[in-house]
């Protein structure tokens, strides 16, 4: 049976992550960060069938420890501090977790096992303010916020591991990918939450930033899928993950509303507290190399992930 470590478990791509995992027979051992509130809520379904244990990307003293008492195959390292404005609020932080956390890994690694598989969750706010369109693994780098400059680092850091001390060491830029499961503090989530909200009577209006943003969104559970992909070829390298498409956030709250009979128009609100103090205005991916190398496509589509989130969250509202 094989073993796979994943950092940040209780998040998004961990949930769906470990799912699959255990589907295929791993044995999954999850590390999360030891807080006073419990937060297992991604993945209490699947309690019982993996090992959630404490543990922190700044501690160095616990991954080395993990790696050595359970002797992973694989280890994804999809922890991070991962919303883009708090990295403006806690750009130490953001930097001390998201670029050296990943180093602090690869070193445990390399001391316990060098044989041990990698995955590194790189980003697609990388490419922040856009060098080419659209963008592919050689595009070069120009992040717009300290999320993005952490993750450029943690990129890099990867690859020279990988090229210094033959580690298989693999980075997926992932393009934005969301689900039922996103946190509420993303754009999309807090869209579709809202949209649900105005419909049952509880809320009578969304403050949103720049309607014009586009973005390359998928669906969560595809994209991890491509993570695994990367681990089992025979050489690691960089992959792009994305859909190829893009929208705006406009045409996410169009077709959101929708799904209830409401129009957007009567109800979302510009309001510019919600503008990035240096915005990133269109992402999309080319997925070619993926698709032709690993053989992976995307299996949802952007209207049948924005009606799936908003049908989730009229769910959970009513049943509340």
């Amino acid at each position: 049976m094989p073993t796979a470590l994943i950092t940040g478990i209780t998040g998004q791509d961990g949930s769906y992550l470990a799912e699959m995992l255990l589907k295929k027979g791993y044995e999954v051992i999850g590390v999360a960060r030891r807080s006073s509130t419990v937060t297992y809520e991604r993945i209490e379904h699947i309690l019982n069938d993996i090992t959630v244990v404490q543990g922190d990307l700044h501690d160095q003293g616990s991954l080395l420890a993990f790696l050595e008492e359970y002797k992973p195959t694989e280890v994804y390292n999809l922890a991070a501090q991962s919303f883009v404005p708090t990295s403006w609020n806690q750009p130490a932080l953001t930097g001390d977790v998201t670029a050296i956390g990943v180093t602090r890994l690869l070193e445990a690694i390399r001391f316990v096992d060098p044989k041990i598989r990698f995955y590194q969750a790189s980003s697609s706010e990388m490419f922040g303010k856009v060098m080419e369109v659209p963008q592919k693994e050689s595009t070069p780098f120009y992040p717009r916020s300290p999320y993005g400059v952490a993750k450029v680092y943690g990129h890099w850091i990867t690859v020279n591991y990988r090229e210094s001390f033959n580690i298989y060491a693999t980075s997926g830029i992932l393009f934005n990918h969301e689900s039922p499961r996103r946190g509420m503090e993303f754009v999309t989530r807090k869209i579709t939450d809202a949209v649900a909200r105005i419909k049952l009577g509880m809320a009578k209006d969304l403050h949103l930033g720049n309607l014009e943003s586009q973005r390359d969104w998928g669906f969560a559970g595809d994209y991890v899928k491509a993570m695994w992909l990367m681990l089992q070829q025979d050489h690691p390298d960089n992959y792009v993950i994305g859909t190829g498409e893009t929208h705006s956030v406009r045409e996410f709250c169009e077709i959101a509303f929708s799904r209830v009979d409401l129009d957007y128009k009567q109800y979302v609100v510009q309001d510019e507290k919600f503008y990035r103090p240096a915005e990133v205005d269109l992402l999309i991916s080319d997925p070619s190399k993926a698709r032709n190398a690993l053989k992976w496509e995307p299996s949802v589509s952007f209207k049948e992930l924005v009606t799936m989130m908003v049908d989730s969250d009229l769910a959970r509202l009513k049943k509340g």
